[in-house]
């Protein structure tokens, strides 16, 4: 079977597969299609610019699918019908259209496109010129998303929009991002709005080769066209959409392998032992005999290093993870019906995980078309329909990996290297085998200092699978009755489903409590929906030619009810059905230990909306926009359900000024822009939290009669009622101006903002004869400001030589501003070091939200006589005033005396940093020469802390360290930075929060290198369009001073406090990932 016929039958079986519903006009244009070779007529040609022959230009035979790409030397041949008319185009050319005539010969050259040049870019519920928006927008292309072979499209933003900072909230597979847009500007969740394809979705369900560009919205006066929802920021995502021609379809597919890049240097074992003795040494007691404990032959092996101990952390280590990712697009269409279709599947492989299933998978369909169901004898498309959809299955299995008290990564750091990870037998090596060796006496049993694999292996992190299902479906219909006048209905409907499921099977380590006598099973299932409803009129018109106005107006209805659904939970001794999927229907009636609602059962909401906007230009020259919104929801108690927000926005195109003619031979263009507005965030507030509650727990308890040793079940108030609560409002002013020079080859864009947003939610003191102590009350204010920078060069050398070269630069302030109650302050991040340790993270005026509350140090205590002097300083020259107590000794910490008082407390407890950066940096750099691409991009933050908490979280003695406990002070003049350890509770060293937990975090890495060559140039008889091959590298490496094993940070602590970031728990690393993959277009 030769190439060209296989190309042929995989192009039908796929036209047959995807393309059942436009059988009848495909069969048509098949028909036509012989009708056409019979009379054909063959014309050759060239296509070239002004400098030279351009490749992939579009010829195509005007109003049917018949057409070629010009090949390398811009060259074409086409068979056509007399009489017929040519289409040429390419992106950046003015495009032509040719009367074929008599002529058989055709020398066509292109002309650059300055309205090209300038573009479009995507703006809410419409389009406008990039050299008129007067807002601050920023445009990624999806061929530059797609060069960054990332699995999520977030990933790719990250490095090229200046102002926007996107954190992975962990490398573990299907783990998404933080995106926070100028700045946090609430205590609640800083995510953008998404609207794709104008409904609004989640983008990290995309499939990243199914976009066609994204366009975000930074500026209030840009997003108040979206209202309630805007006040993070917006960003448009616009999904690949047919196009007029033949069918074409292309294939993207890679392969790579990961690595954890940076492993910790974890103590082996014969260092684990003289730690352990330093540690006795310190506590005053003696130092162990370890052959009381270890076996002879094992001990001497451990002494002289020919065995190292085990690596728990190494042990679970996945290496050359795999990760695949495959991508098929079909798109065509006629002058009256277009389509595009995707389908898309990526899998990876977890770094961390092993022995234990940790991966992510998913699939995803695309298809959208639009229709001319009638067009006038003007060829004005009077009546349009169309539809976009898009569906996402996912399944995911990870390492527990969220907080404090479960994660695994956190406890292959901590656990103990003398343990080995199998005994003699095979078996997972356990209590037992302690008990067997006489070592259970210095042990004290838990997952840290024996086996916590084996502990793993039988727990919930080993054991879980989540699936979700997401859909989002929409149809449209535009009515065009006359020139520029257009209505636009769009029905939009979404329903996301998922499951988890754990199996939880019985198993014994041991009879000290690592046990389970019988099969555990949970199940949990949910559904969420939404639809909504949009119409839209838009007029577009001119006043004395210069006047250019564009009008639009419209109304919004929807309603959602969020994720609800059911839990079941269950044991029993001998399960029928013993996996993962299945196993939950052995716990039915008698067997099932609990069946509870799950979600929110009572979370349906409806919102409405009205909004319009004016955009008016004098000559293109002289710039205004107005948008003003009307958003009303159910969230919110009667009376308080409306906002209103209105922007305003103005720019002046100075390089069109008579007086700039002298600048055009350097200067390309020149716009000063400035704007105002004010937008909304709905999603801070949950439904009904202005209502009361009351709660049916243990705290509900109530005592009647004479028997006060019984007690009835009850419920009792456990929120206050506010009618009060309303929206946290966003305003922003926004002063930029965008400048090309040397006939476009350099570009500046620069932006000065001033964020203020105000009545975030918070939970406030009340007076305790409301027989509650807190409040959810509107009573924050935060302002963010900063300035932009994006620079980009792009140039050609010679013919065939083009680069590009773009750096950016954001600079941000975080500031809370106001807290209006008695306290001014709230607290958050408890217990992140040791079972009470207090809170870590703070909301305070004159503060960034978040920032890392606790003791500054002035180093450590090296003899008596600084201990002396330090003394001194404390009340009454008493011991007992220090943070450690009557205890104080050499080695000890000197906690700051911050407000004077000689007595270290709570009150001594200031800033120790903050987790957002003050500065953000991006670059990328391209080229490509005969076939040859490359291109590279980096990411750099700076000013940003994170606070290292796994570094003491224990409640045991045997815990490992990393070799940086080499550090710490073991004897005068070892250390002025980080005290002795001792055995825990001794002293407030290591279990109070303070700086010596505090690093800074500024890191630079290198993202993405990629290398492709499109093997077409070589291969002249190649049949197809376009056969590129590609290597790639991510994370190649990262410069930064952080010791944890990933400086870039953007997990929250919990769901409840999003706004507490930046604590490394035992984050899951982003590993380095080496891929080959191959581009194909036929």
């Amino acid at each position: 079977m030769n190439l060209s016929f296989r190309k042929t039958a995989l192009l039908v079986g796929i036209c047959s597969t995807v393309s059942l519903t436009y059988t009848p006009r495909l069969f048509a244009a098949s028909s036509d299609a012989v009708e056409s070779v019979q009379q054909a007529k063959r014309i050759t040609g060239t296509v070239t610019d002004a400098l030279g022959p351009v490749i992939g230009a579009n010829v195509l035979e005007k109003g049917t699918t018949n057409g070629v790409i010009t090949d390398i030397n811009g060259n074409f041949t086409l068979n056509v019908q007399p009489g017929a008319t040519l289409v040429v185009s390419f992106i950046g050319y003015q495009p032509q259209e040719i009367v074929v005539g008599n002529q058989s010969k055709f020398n066509i050259q292109l002309k650059e496109d300055t309205e090209m040049l300038d573009e479009v870019i995507v703006v809410g519920y419409g389009v406008q010129k990039k050299k008129l928006v007067t807002g601050a927008t920023v445009e990624v292309k999806g061929e530059d998303i797609a060069k960054l072979n990332t699995t999520q499209a977030l990933g790719a933003l990250q490095s090229q929009s200046p102002g926007v900072n996107i954190q992975a909230v962990s490398g573990q597979p299907g783990d998404g991002f933080k995106v926070t847009i100028r700045g946090a500007g609430t205590n609640g969740d800083t995510k953008p709005l998404y609207i794709i394809d104008g409904v609004g979705g989640d983008i990290n369900n995309l499939n990243p080769a199914d976009i066609e560009r994204i366009d975000v919205l930074k500026d209030a006066a840009s997003c108040a066209i979206y209202g309630a929802a805007a006040a993070n920021g917006v960003i448009l995502v616009t999904t690949k959409q047919g196009k007029e021609g033949k069918i074409q379809v292309s294939y993207d597919g890679n392969i790579g392998w990961q690595n954890v890049y940076k492993m910790p240097d974890l103590l082996n074992a014969k260092q684990y032992m003289e730690v352990q003795d330093m540690v006795r040494f310190n506590s005053s007691s003696e130092p162990r005999d370890w052959s009381k404990y270890i076996d002879t032959d094992l001990l001497a092996a451990y002494n002289n290093g020919s065995n190292a101990g085990t690596n728990w952390l190494e042990a679970i280590r996945n290496k050359n993870a795999v990760t695949t990712s495959h991508a098929l697009n079909i798109t065509s269409g006629t002058d009256r019906t277009k389509f595009s279709t995707g389908l898309g599947y990526q899998y990876q492989d977890g770094a961390f995980g092993n022995m234990v299933k940790s991966d992510f998978r998913r699939f995803t369909l695309r298809i959208n078309s639009e229709h001319v169901v009638y067009r006038n004898d003007d060829k004005l498309d009077v009546v349009k329909i169309g539809e976009n959809i898009y569906y996402q299955h996912s399944q995911k299995q990870g390492l527990d990996n969220g907080n404090q008290y479960g994660n695994m990564i956190s406890n292959m750091l901590r656990a103990n290297p003398l343990v080995p990870l199998y005994n003699a037998n095979g078996d997972y090596f356990g209590y037992e085998d302690l008990k067997n060796s006489g070592t259970e006496g210095w042990f004290n049993y838990n997952s840290y200092t024996t086996n916590p694999i084996a502990s793993m292996m039988n727990s919930q992190s080993a054991n879980n699978k989540s699936v979700n299902f997401k859909l989002n479906a929409t149809g449209y219909l535009e009515i065009q009755p006359f020139k520029n006048l257009i209505y636009r209905g769009q029905l939009n409907y979404n329903q996301s489903s998922w499951s988890w499921r754990c199996y939880l099977p019985a198993y014994k380590l041991n009879d000290q409590g690592d046990s389970r006598a019988a099969d555990e099973a949970t199940n949990k299932t949910g559904l969420g929906w939404g639809w909504s409803t949009t119409n839209t009129l838009t007029y577009k018109f001119d006043l004395a030619e210069k006047n250019h106005f564009d009008v639009l107006i419209g109304t919004e209805y929807g309603e959602s009810r969020p994720d609800f659904g059911f839990e079941l939970e269950g044991r029993a001794s001998n399960s029928v059905f013993g996996d993962m999927n299945h196993a939950y229907m052995n716990f039915m009636k008698d067997n099932t230990a609990k069946a509870t609602v799950s979600g929110k059962p009572y979370g349906d909401s409806r919102s409405m909306s009205y909004f319009g906007r004016l955009n008016y230009d004098f000559n293109e020259t002289y710039m205004f926009s107005a948008i003003i919104r009307a958003d009303g929801s159910s969230v919110f108690a009667p009376g308080k359900r409306w906002g209103y927000f209105p922007s305003f926005s103005a720019g002046w195109v100075v390089s069109n000024e008579k007086f700039m003619e002298k600048t055009a031979d350097w200067l390309s263009f020149l716009k000063i822009r400035a704007g105002w507005g004010q937008n909304g965030n709905k999603n801070a507030v949950d439904n009904f939290a202005y209502q009361a509650t009351f709660a049916y727990d243990a705290y509900s308890n109530y005592s009647f009669g004479n028997n006060k040793d019984g007690y009835t079940s009850g419920a009792s108030p456990s929120r206050l009622a506010n009618e009060d609560i309303t929206w946290e409002t966003s305003e922003q002013t926004n002063i930029g101006l965008d400048a090309r020079f040397l006939n476009n080859r350099f570009g500046v864009t620069f932006d000065w903002y001033e964020k203020k947003t105000k009545d975030l939610l918070l939970k406030v003191p009340v007076t305790p004869t409301t027989g509650f102590s807190e409040q959810l009350k509107n009573a924050g204010t935060v302002r963010n400001r900063g300035i932009e920078l994006a620079l980009n060069w792009n140039d050609k050398i010679g013919k065939e030589f083009n680069y590009g070269v773009s750096w950016n630069m954001a600079m941000n302030s975080n500031k809370v501003t106001e807290v209006n109650s008695t306290r001014k302050y709230n607290n958050g991040g408890s217990d992140l070091l040791s079972q009470g340790t207090g809170y870590m993270a703070r909301f305070e005026e004159g503060h960034p939200i978040g920032y890392f509350w606790g003791y500054k140090t002035d180093g450590v205590i090296q003899n008596q006589a600084d201990l002396a002097a330090y003394v001194a300083t404390l009340k009454d020259g008493n011991a007992a005033n220090s943070k450690q107590g009557a205890n104080l000794k050499p080695g000890d910490l000197k906690f700051v005396d911050f407000n004077g008082d000689g007595v270290i407390n709570d009150e001594d407890k200031t800033d120790l940093g903050n987790p957002h950066p003050d500065v953000t940096m991006g670059i990328s750099l391209n080229a490509s020469y005969k076939g040859f691409d490359v291109s590279v991009t980096g990411f750099a933050a700076l000013g940003q802390q994170v606070a290292r908490s796994y570094r003491k979280f224990t409640d045991g003695e045997q815990e490992n360290y990393t070799t940086e406990v080499y550090e710490y002070w073991h004897g005068e003049g070892t250390s002025n930075k980080y005290p002795l350890i001792a055995r825990m509770n001794e002293g407030a060293n290591w279990q109070t929060i303070s700086d010596i937990y505090v690093e800074n975090a500024d890191y630079f890495r290198l993202q993405n290198l990629t290398v492709g060559y499109d093997i077409k140039k070589l291969w002249k008889s190649c049949p197809f369009q376009q056969l590129r091959i590609y290597a790639a590298a991510q994370n190649l490496f990262t410069i930064t001073g952080y010791k944890g094993m990933d400086p870039e940070n953007g997990r929250a602590i919990n769901d409840k406090e999003p706004w507490i970031t930046g604590v490394d728990l035992g984050n899951y690393p982003q590993p380095r990932t080496y891929m080959l993959g191959v581009n194909i277009k036929f």
